[in-house]
């Protein structure tokens, strides 16, 4: 893909993050108030893929809202590229790519139309004519927007995001609606704007999705960021690792627990199968493999379970993520 970044200048190191948000209050009605965000503290730094997940009603959308300028902050203070993105609209916009689920396309309109419109709209567009036939919608330029599928209009959408070459781009559910392979190819494409250098603001409903793209995620729940760091990070510090074995049923716990470390815990929930739970690291592997041996244990099979980034957000929320 070519070069997604502004124009191909180099960017210079120490500048300010890509969205800084601090204290955030966003509130909603009179009688009673609903207070969607509730000091909210949100960090993406440039050149980054950051997922943002959270329950319905979470706060995620209005936080992102507000970024994009399209909602105005009753506290805290918000800047996107260095800038306010209300009184900075004029100056930010051109900076900013924008993916929204529905709507900002003129129904009527054929694919190819609004997509070189807009790309007339920028300085430095990418390549249409690439673009088109890298989110396969080759077969479509010539469909207007209302008849197209979700799918296809999902990627259109995306296509217009950044055809602009911004420096930040927000997308709303990019791959909602697309089959496996166009589900990968956006997946690529992010990933090519990452190593151009820009920075990605990513809500999804997805899971493996977040934990594929994302350098950071950040846990949005009542209106506030509970938990934020790499999916890596998070998955080590959330719910507890699981090692399990197999081998001949009724072995004697007792004698591995006085082996493992203090926080682990050993059971047998079925017969012959066995659980260890706790911090599983290459020291308790060997621990467990060396009970095995001294007590004349041959397993038949064992396997480190890592739990996964649902596990966590399930453990922090208490709530499945749906769309």
């Amino acid at each position: 893909m070519p070069s997604t970044s502004p124009g191909d200048a180099p960017r210079s190191p120490g500048r300010a993050p890509a969205v800084e948000v601090t204290g955030l209050v966003k509130r909603y009605g009179t009688k009673p108030v609903k207070t969607a965000v509730d000091g909210l503290d949100l960090t993406v730094e440039r050149g980054t893929v950051t997922a943002v997940l959270g329950p319905n009603g979470a706060g995620k959308t209005t936080t992102i809202e507000i970024c994009e300028g399209y909602r105005r902050p009753d506290a805290g203070t918000v800047r996107v590229l260095g800038l306010d993105p209300v009184a900075d609209a004029a100056r930010l916009r051109p900076r900013i790519g924008v993916m929204l689920q529905s709507g900002g396309i003129y129904a009527g309109a054929r694919a190819d139309e609004m997509l070189r419109h807009t790309a007339t709209l920028h300085a430095h567009p990418l390549d249409v004519d690439h673009l088109i036939d890298r989110l396969g919608l080759g077969s479509c330029g010539r469909t207007t927007y209302r008849r197209l599928s979700g799918g296809q209009q999902q990627r259109l959408a995306l296509a217009m995001a950044v055809v602009g070459r911004p420096e930040l781009v927000f997308l709303d559910e990019p791959t909602a609606g697309l089959d496996p392979q166009a589900r990968h190819a956006t997946w690529d494409l992010v990933r090519d704007l990452r190593t151009d250098g820009v920075g990605v603001v990513l809500t999804t409903h997805f899971m493996d999705e977040a934990e594929q793209l994302a350098d950071d995620v950040a846990i949005i729940d009542g209106g506030r960021v509970i938990a934020q760091g790499s999916p890596e990070a998070l998955c080590r510090g959330g719910a507890e690792n699981t090692l399990r074995f197999t081998g001949r049923p009724g072995l004697d716990l007792a004698s591995l627990l006085k082996a493992l470390p203090a926080d682990s815990a050993a059971s047998e929930p079925a017969s012959g199968t066995y659980r260890v739970d706790g911090t599983i690291d290459p020291q308790l592997l060997a621990t467990v493999a060396s009970w095995c041996a001294q007590n004349g244990v041959l397993p038949d099979a064992i396997a480190v379970e890592r739990h996964t980034l649902e596990d966590v957000f399930l453990e922090l929320t208490g709530k499945e993520l749906r769309a």
